[in-house]
């Protein structure tokens, strides 16, 4: 297996919940409202030798100067086109990890055309239900009808016998892990990490893989 990082960089974010990006050469975490968050959002594509896997969609924004998606530029760099990728692995459906399942201003089309999505239904029945601002209805409601997305219904269960996952409820009630299991070597995708290390980290044939980490907070 491969795994390869998809930073799509730093952000503040206080009360408001609103991700405002942040420059760590530039700018001043002082000078952010106070309670604010210092955090760094970064998905990962784990790929196998029967799929090309992305592990959550990140906040989905558009590169300023072209207008493209982040994350589509963030794959193309790493040698690999979004119709490429086979399967969408959803831990749950907070804006910073689900804002890059839609497309285009009406979100009408999904964002990795020839994949797979993976999602508890309970957590889009839930996101959809509480909405704004830790969830965006509107990126996320073609999960609702679209014949790309495979709804886990369990608790726990296999998907093509080499993917496992886990209702752990522990960021949103119906958030969940996964393990991917190839060549007995197993990476565990538990995402939103407060305080813990970043990036993939290697415990013998064990993989802990972690996404937007929580990194630095301006006291109340």
């Amino acid at each position: 297996m491969n795994i390869i990082p998809l930073s799509e960089g730093s952000f503040t974010i206080d009360k408001t919940k609103l991700f405002v990006p942040f420059d760590e050469e530039k700018d001043e975490l002082q000078q952010r409202p106070v309670g604010s968050l210092l955090v760094e959002i970064q998905p990962f594509i784990v790929v196998t030798s029967k799929d090309i896997l992305l592990l959550d969609t990140g906040l989905g924004f558009n590169d300023n100067m072209s207008g493209q998606m982040q994350m589509h530029i963030n794959i193309e760099k790493a040698g690999i086109k979004p119709e490429e990728i086979t399967k969408v692995l959803l831990t749950h459906l907070h804006k910073d990890h689900a804002g890059g399942v839609s497309m285009n201003d009406d979100h009408t089309k999904l964002s990795f055309p020839n994949a797979r999505y993976y999602l508890q239904k309970r957590e889009l029945d839930f996101a959809l239900e509480k909405g704004f601002p830790s969830f965006i209805p509107e990126e996320i409601k073609l999960l609702k009808t679209s014949s790309q997305v495979h709804f886990l219904e369990k608790n726990e269960g296999m998907i093509d016998d080499y993917i496992s996952y886990q209702h752990t409820g522990a960021h949103s009630p119906y958030h969940q892990v996964y393990w991917i299991k190839e060549d007995e070597e197993i990476r565990r995708c538990n995402f939103d990490n407060y305080g813990g290390s970043k990036g993939a980290k290697r415990d013998g044939n064990f993989y802990f893989i972690t996404i937007s980490r929580r990194r630095s907070v301006i006291p109340q």
